[in-house]
């Protein structure tokens, strides 16, 4: 549950790094979504080091955080997947209501996250925070 509630709040983490990346740092959809993925994982690691998985903190900072991005690379895969799938499909659906358009970026982050979800609970438990 603990895990479940930090991806939530990673969320707007995310969508928030998004904004920032999109509108203060001028970069494009791709690749505002690999830096707001890269803030969120590390805010999600650093919660869920304190606090879902607190009895299991072992290890120097760097090289657990290295490793949960690297563990939790596949969860990302499949969220960058459906998080470019939603801004393609979403376009064509989409087409002509250019007020829903914005919107879209955001509406991507949050199905990427909720697919990758189960997959980086699970190798998150097992093999980083064991």
């Amino acid at each position: 549950m603990r895990f479940t509630t930090i991806g939530f709040f990673g969320l707007f983490v995310d969508m928030g790094a998004l904004w920032f990346a999109l509108n203060a740092l001028s970069l494009n959809l791709y690749g505002g979504r690999i830096f707001s993925f890269l803030v969120a994982a590390t805010f999600t690691w650093g919660c869920n080091r304190l606090y879902t998985f607190r009895e299991a903190r072992g290890g120097g900072l760097l090289g657990q955080w290295l490793k949960f991005l690297s563990v939790n690379a596949v969860g990302g895969l499949v969220n960058f997947a459906v998080y470019v799938a939603v801004l393609h499909q979403g376009a064509v659906l989409l087409a002509g209501r250019a007020e829903l358009l914005a919107y879209l970026p955001y509406v991507g982050v949050a199905a990427g996250s909720a697919a990758g979800l189960f997959l980086n609970f699970a190798a998150s438990k097992r093999l980083i925070f064991r």
